[in-house]
């Protein structure tokens, strides 16, 4: 008996050791952050900011040194001498929380089966007690577009705030838009480790046609009166009418010309281009269609063997300087548990020709605007969410990123996870202070 306690009492121990961090409380009492430099995300900068919130919305953004302000209007003062604040940082295009662990089949809920899948809804698989949002989130990442993955059109995704009980209370912005992927025009053989050659997509034209074709058959269910509903066609309906976007995943020059074409065909209102690595190629077909980009990983190696090894580094600055709306994105091999390093994505840009405001601008306004959220979203603001964060140093240089405190909608969020309390735990055990 007095092993089955031991077990018992072990198991929970282990049980509590794992476990996901509570979520926030709502937010109570008022609170006023002063003198911190500020970085509002909308490319301002306020050397010695006051920045109040009250309910979860922000009501003061002012310099503390032009601006009275009565500190006993609000209920707690944070002294911020020295130290940074940020709007929390977005991650579009994202499988965090769908995807577990890899190699467990269980934990892996980022796709269906089909080539066709609209309907498919990437919000009721969210897993708000993910181990790997907690990791994203001690680096400033508050807020993600929860993306499914797939063939030709993916399926729908939805915008979440990272501290939540469930996906109901995670949701921002519910169905937000549908994920395709266009045909590739070329084809890569082999893998990392061992590249092989590039060869021509025999049946690129063959799946764009599929790929339009599906989009005229729903257009057309859509302005008829069926007597059947066909739940993939109703599906589509906000690319229509203006209350989706449409976000491509389209890499190449041909691609994101023909993607473009197929959509203005279709009189879809708003695309976004995701990846873009060509894009900077078309950017006048870009501007011209308000069409913003939300660039891949920048930390990646060029496409072809002939191309500029900094190519990735710089693409952001190139489409910036003509007129391309862009933010990023972190799509790719181990994506989610790269979450964590959205910000240093951005801050490589700085060392390509943005300033750090710009760069900022990439991960926080920027990407608001290209999901349609930035009305609450994105910038510290008054009268916007009080998604924001303090960090040490610069928030975008992986040496002094370091968060003092974090609050989404106000509410003070843990800055914990399993790896802090390993590193805690192992520093404790060598006296390392």
């Amino acid at each position: 008996m007095k092993r089955y306690i031991k077990f018992l009492c072990s198991l929970l121990f282990i049980t509590g050791m794992y476990a996901q961090q509570t979520p926030a409380p709502q937010q109570t009492k008022s609170i006023l952050i002063i003198n911190a430099v500020a970085h509002l995300g909308n490319g301002e900068l306020i050397k010695n900011s006051a920045i109040g919130f009250k309910e979860g919305k922000l009501n003061l953004v002012a310099d503390a040194s032009l601006t009275r302000i009565d500190l006993t209007s609000y209920d707690e003062v944070i002294h911020a001498e020295g130290k940074h604040l940020y709007p929390g940082f977005i991650a579009p295009n994202s499988t965090i929380g769908l995807v577990e662990i890899d190699a467990v089949k269980a934990t892996d809920d980022e796709r269906e089966i089909g080539g066709f899948t609209p309907n498919i809804r990437s919000l009721i698989a969210y897993n708000t007690e993910s181990k790997i949002t907690e990791t994203a989130r001690i680096n400033g990442v508050l807020t993600a577009q929860i993306t499914p993955r797939g063939r030709y059109i993916a399926g729908t995704s939805s915008i979440v705030q990272m501290d939540a009980w469930t996906w109901e209370d995670a949701v921002i912005k519910q169905n937000d838009g549908i994920h395709c992927h266009f045909p590739v025009t070329f084809k890569k053989s082999g893998w990392w480790a061992e590249p092989g050659i590039i060869e021509v997509n025999k049946e690129y034209s063959k799946q764009v046609t599929e790929f339009s074709d599906f989009l005229k058959q729903a257009k057309a269910y859509l302005k008829s009166e069926p007597i059947e509903k066909n739940t993939v066609f109703e599906s589509l309906r906000g690319i229509f009418n203006g209350t989706q976007t449409l976000y491509i995943n389209a890499y190449e020059e041909k691609q994101i010309i023909d993607a473009i074409r197929i959509a203005k065909e279709n009189q879809i209102q708003k695309s976004v281009i995701i990846g873009g690595y060509q894009a900077d190629k078309v950017a006048p077909l870009l501007v011209q269609n308000n069409i913003g980009v939300l660039l891949g990983r920048v930390h990646s190696l060029p496409n072809l063997d002939h191309d500029d090894i900094d190519q990735p580094f710089k693409l952001a600055k190139l489409l910036i300087d003509k007129g391309v709306l862009v933010g990023l994105e972190n799509s790719g091999d181990m994506e989610r548990m790269n979450t964590r390093n959205l910000p240093f994505l951005a801050g490589t840009t700085v060392a390509y020709g943005l300033t750090k405001e710009q760069a900022l601008q990439l991960i926080t306004l920027n990407t608001a605007k290209i999901l349609g959220i930035d009305s609450f979203c994105g910038s510290l603001e008054t009268g916007k969410d009080a998604t924001l964060f303090v960090s040490e140093g610069d928030a975008l240089d992986m040496r002094t990123n370091n968060l003092s405190y974090a609050y989404i909608q106000g509410r003070k969020i843990s800055l914990q996870s399993h790896q802090t309390q390993l590193n805690d735990k192992y520093k404790s055990k060598y006296g390392i202070q």
